[in-house]
């Protein structure tokens, strides 16, 4: 088994496509394809489910890609390790964030990271912090910026960066937009405007509408910080988000109500880190801005 095979098997299963991935590596489709079924032939298993439309993972392929991963990623890791030993910081950083995340500019770190670090490469993806988390459990990310609500997975650390507390949106005409404060059984009824359930705030306010046993209905659910603005902004549906998010410029025309009683949820900002020794020269360096002051 060679890890040009590992990279070209790792590659179809993530992009379900082998044409693309060929693409995406630069080789001959004919050549990718000969060197992933080279690899089943030793494997003694199919990887793959071809189809017309579609490559899918079969039982062995889901299992080899966990562990491919992780071996493409040890390896990458070791040629960085050795790089930096020399004074040099090179390969790739692949870092993760959940949109409009607190406590850290995002942009601002990763520009100054690429000024001072010119000959790395930094990828950067953004999507839900359980999703984001299971990539650094999976050695997929370096590391992410993430607001998870409940426990990381055994292999991921999560280092806490700031918190801040769950407020109500809603629009200036609702009946809540003048009070000072809102008890969560007074939401009961209400038409909710939310994130998907892999966003750190959703899990939060799911979690504490259970905990104060009050039912409520999420009529609308969408995957950016902006249209959820947007659509409370039209009217359509109150919102419980962190407070950051509450006082956006987009907002400003939106009431803020502070919830009171139990629970009381908090919104705590994170970086999730591999846990031991699997954080890699770059990520290093990039958390040492952090210590030493966020931009």
């Amino acid at each position: 088994m060679e890890l040009r095979q590992l990279e070209h098997f790792v590659a179809v299963a993530e992009e379900r496509h082998f044409t693309r991935a060929a693409q995406r590596l630069m080789v001959s489709q004919s050549g990718l394809s000969a060197s992933v079924r080279a690899l089943e032939r030793e494997l003694g298993a199919p990887l793959f489910v071809r189809t017309t439309r579609s490559v899918e993972l079969t039982g062995p392929g889901r299992a080899l890609l966990t562990e491919a991963t992780r071996a493409l990623a040890s390896v990458r890791a070791a040629k960085e390790a050795v790089a930096a030993v020399q004074g040099l910081l090179r390969g790739t950083l692949t870092v993760g964030t959940e949109q409009c995340i607190a406590g850290v500019d995002v942009a601002a770190l990763l520009a100054r990271f690429r000024s001072e670090h010119p000959e790395v490469e930094v990828r950067l993806r953004q999507a839900g912090s359980a999703a984001l988390v299971a990539e650094v459990a999976a050695a997929r990310l370096d590391l992410a910026f993430v607001a998870l609500c409940g426990a990381p997975p055994e292999d991921v650390r999560l280092m806490p960066l700031t918190h801040e507390p769950m407020v109500l949106l809603c629009h200036p005409g609702h009946r809540l937009a003048d009070a000072q404060e809102v008890a969560w059984g007074e939401l009961a009824g209400e038409s909710f405007v939310d994130f998907h359930p892999d966003w750190g705030a959703r899990g939060l306010t799911d979690r504490a509408f259970a905990t104060a046993r009050t039912e409520r209905q999420v009529a609308l659910e969408v995957g950016d910080v902006h249209s959820l603005i947007e659509l409370v902004g039209h009217g359509l549906g109150v919102a419980v988000v962190p407070r950051p998010m509450a006082r956006k410029p987009q907002a400003a025309g939106l009431a803020e109500v502070r919830l009171t009683g139990e629970p009381e949820p908090v919104w705590q900002v994170s970086v999730a880190v591999p846990d031991g020794d699997r954080v890699g020269p770059a990520a290093h360096e990039l958390l040492s801005y952090l210590d030493a002051g966020r931009p």
